[in-house]
């Protein structure tokens, strides 16, 4: 194999897995095909495996599928992170597993309640609402997060 090939063939292999490391780092956007219950699974996977492929990657997946007027009420992105990271939700920042149970819900609002067994092997209850976007634009008809209450911990799982 000539020089030049071995450079073009090289080339093209370090582009294929760059290339594909970074679609695998895309976010999942928000989407009107997305049900509310896949919207919540989508948040808490991201948190579950929050630094996977790049730091804070599941607060910012997280955020992707925030209501702009939570967006609003938390502030911006970094402001988010560090709320996440505060005392109140980090439990929430690699847990180790999740249920999620519908407990209401219309054609406008879902609600759910999302237990999670934190690293510390302690579970604890969350309210979890999303509402269907109605304004125009691209986040129209798609579900999104409008509220997650303050956790209940209900004991250690030993």
């Amino acid at each position: 194999m000539t020089l030049k090939k071995l450079l073009l063939t090289f080339s093209l292999i370090l582009f294929y897995f760059l290339y594909s490391t970074a679609l695998k780092a895309d976010l999942i956007k928000p989407s009107n095909s997305i049900k509310p219950k896949e919207v919540v699974q989508i948040q808490l996977t991201g948190l579950m495996n929050n630094d996977d492929q790049f730091k804070d990657r599941g607060i910012e997946q997280t955020w992707s599928f925030a209501h702009p007027d939570n967006k609003k009420n938390t502030g911006p992105l970094p402001n988010f992170k560090m709320m996440i990271k505060g005392r109140s939700y980090q439990m929430l920042l690699n847990h180790l597993s999740h249920t999620i149970t519908e407990i209401g819900s219309s054609d406008k609002w879902a609600q759910f309640e999302v237990i999670i067994l934190d690293k510390e092997k302690i579970y604890h209850k969350f309210n979890w609402q999303v509402e269907k976007y109605t304004m125009d634009g691209p986040l129209k008809d798609c579900w999104l997060t409008t509220m997650v209450s303050s956790p209940i911990p209900l004991g250690s799982s030993i």
